[in-house]
């Protein structure tokens, strides 16, 4: 991807200084909005290895396979209760706009984030509405 394209996330920022660092390694998210950012991104994206990096050691799958009939159109964060820098668990409620086999969906979620020794990491995530 380039540098000079918008972010997947929708923050405004290019890829590159936006969600395009923590896919690089080059940081770590700050908060729960931020994994939750760059984990949409990273589906987006097709980085599924991103995304078993960032999920929780107790309920990560052994493996992950994304659907490529799915193209995620947009991210839309409706709330977050804590998550923010100094805390160690956070909720980020969201609706995911995608479009498969060109019809679109969406997907409605909150989802909780744990921090682990300074790490954001996504826990789990129940279907909302």
């Amino acid at each position: 991807m380039h540098e000079d394209v918008r972010c997947p996330c929708l923050s405004g920022d290019t890829y590159s200084a936006c969600c395009g660092r923590f896919h690089a390694g080059a940081a770590v998210p700050s908060t729960a909005q931020w994994l939750m950012r760059s984990r949409y991104s990273a589906f987006a994206l097709g980085h599924a290895q991103y995304l078993l990096d960032t999920w929780h050691p107790l309920t990560k799958p052994s493996s992950l396979e994304l659907d490529p009939s799915l193209t995620w159109r947009r991210l839309d964060i409706l709330r977050t209760e804590s998550g923010g820098m100094l805390d160690s668990d956070g909720v980020v409620e969201f609706t995911a706009h995608y479009r498969q086999d060109g019809i679109p969906g969406q997907q409605h979620e909150v989802s909780r984030f744990q921090k682990v020794t300074g790490r954001w990491y996504y826990l789990d995530g129940e279907s909302a509405g």
